[in-house]
């Protein structure tokens, strides 16, 4: 808590009291009971700081900071999902341009491709050959 109070040049009971309200959380606590940050608190302290030279309450910094959080995540969730949505569009793109090809071979020669793709990217291509009504590979 001292090296936080220092960096962040503010008093430990400052710190403390922060913490008591729920506005700061250590990141994990020693043997000793001592409170371990994360880099991120010298950053959430500074926004504090900021929103009380705003004449913000602690209530009110507390519910913006959660808000924070919240959108935070919801947005790196949201992220990631149109990055999955994307990479599945490409590859029933690809399964599309491959089907035809696919058709025309033996069946011999299908579990020979077959069997030089990983498990899980014969599933998934099975998964799409599926949804497109195409049947599975085999």
């Amino acid at each position: 808590m001292g090296e936080l109070a220092k960096k962040a040049k503010l008093s430990q009971r400052t710190i403390d009291y922060y913490t008591k309200l729920g506005l700061l959380v250590p990141e994990k606590r020693s043997d000793n009971n001592y409170r371990y940050y994360s880099d991120e608190t010298l950053v959430r302290l500074k926004r504090i700081e900021t929103l009380k030279k705003e004449k913000y309450t602690l209530e009110e910094i507390k519910s913006n900071l959660e808000l924070l959080n919240k959108v935070s995540h919801d947005e790196e969730v949201t992220e990631k999902l149109n990055g999955v949505q994307l990479h599945m569009q490409q590859l029933e793109k690809e399964i599309k341009e491959l089907s035809p090809i696919l058709e025309q071979m033996k069946p011999h020669q299908v579990k020979r491709a077959y069997k030089l793709l990983t498990p899980q990217s014969a599933a998934c291509i099975e998964a799409i050959l599926l949804l497109l009504g195409k049947g599975p590979l085999l």
